[in-house]
């Protein structure tokens, strides 16, 4: 079937798209300024079809299998073209060309969409045969099991943990106020139970003008002839523009450090971009920190000490400090007795015991030290 890539309200390109929802071509087009980040003209289907797979659920999501037994589906990806490609991370759609279709009028930000697809993610049976698939669900990515509701009129991110320890949620809590503390900028993130579970919640930080971009299209943007890979991310961020890089890098990093995050990858980093006039705003509020905190180790494998994996720059999470220009801005006394916070929030989970509850804090006062040591050797 044949479609406009459009931008809002702007038609970028003509785009076929088979029965598993893979784009088999590209025509005229349009206005090149509005191809999506990282599709480069010079591999430009190849680099589509990547943008576009990137913003299907992905094979590994808690849930999936629920969800495509019940739609008599082969791929997640087969759900794009069924909510028109529409995202509450971009303003990115799909229009069939026979139709007359108007952004506002579909657009998640400014309208109601189904909770229909989240529901099959969350272990939901179908009530009826028809489904609503007009849904930002749809195109979602990470792997815990998560959906998009409106609660009190904003559009708000709910995702869960992972077994045994369903950690994941309290860890965002726990990050979000560690970084009010040290003055990062953020999303802030809530926990809520339900069903003896928990989930975390944030509200979404992108809006009818603006768009996230990740790290992994920044990087996409331009051919890499750069030695490392952070050289690389910098030069392609300088080239398009994104302003104050290097110091939401060192906050991330030191963050990072400290939560003891695994996951940092580049699809959950970016920037911000005004949707309207392509201008790059800032680097992207830091977030999606659940996992981190040692959230799936045996009590008897903590070790804060451990020069722990990284997904980022380097493959060790104490290596990336390198990359830090600046350290200047840590306020260490505003994180004295930080044990104590996480403590409470541990505390209100009956999934972890209280002596794992003892080794996290512990654990965590103890990456704020390796941190003032490795500024003051």
């Amino acid at each position: 079937m044949n479609y406009f890539l459009m931008h809002k309200d702007i038609k970028v390109c003509e785009i076929a798209i088979d029965e598993l929802s893979n784009i088999v071509g590209i025509d005229n087009i349009m206005n090149a300024e509005h191809l999506p980040v990282g599709t480069r003209n010079d591999d430009l289907l190849n680099t589509f079809n990547r943008w576009w797979k990137n913003r299907s659920i992905p094979k590994s999501r808690s849930g999936l299998r629920n969800l495509l037994d019940n739609l008599n589906l082969t791929v997640s990806q087969q759900l794009i073209d069924k909510c028109c490609g529409l995202s509450l991370s971009d303003q990115y759609w799909i229009c069939p060309i026979n139709k007359d279709l108007n952004w506002k009028d579909i657009n998640f930000f400014e309208n109601d969409f189904s909770d229909d697809i989240g529901n099959l993610l969350f272990g939901s049976k179908l009530s009826r045969e028809e489904v609503n698939f007009m849904s930002p669900d749809s195109t979602s990515d990470g792997n815990l099991k998560k959906k998009w509701k409106i609660i009190n009129g904003k559009r708000c991110l709910i995702k869960g943990g992972s077994n045994p320890y369903q950690q994941e949620p309290l860890n965002e809590v726990i990050a979000s106020l560690l970084m009010d503390r040290i003055g990062v900028k953020h999303i802030p993130y809530s926990a809520v139970w339900d069903n003896e579970l928990p989930y975390s919640v944030c509200d979404d930080f992108i809006n009818t003008d603006t768009e996230l971009v990740s790290a992994y299209q920044i990087c996409s943007s331009f051919e890499n002839t750069s030695d490392t890979v952070f050289e690389h991310f910098m030069l392609c961020a300088e080239k398009l523009g994104i302003p104050n890089v290097q110091k939401s890098i060192n906050e991330m990093l030191v963050v990072d450090f400290l939560i003891a995050n695994v996951d940092r990858h580049f699809g959950n980093f970016g920037a911000l971009r005004n949707a309207n006039t392509l201008d790059y705003i800032s680097m992207a509020p830091i977030y999606d920190n659940g996992t981190s905190l040692w959230y799936n180790t045996l009590e008897r494998l903590i070790n804060p000490d451990a020069d722990i994996e990284a997904s980022t720059f380097c493959d060790k999470l104490k290596e990336q400090l390198e990359y830090v220009t600046d350290f200047d801005w840590i306020d260490f006394s505003s994180l004295s007795n930080f044990k104590n916070v996480v403590n409470e929030i541990l505390k209100t989970s009956p999934y972890i015991s209280s002596e794992r509850r003892s080794i996290l804090c512990q654990a965590i006062e103890k990456r704020i030290n390796m941190i003032k040591e490795y500024i003051n050797p």
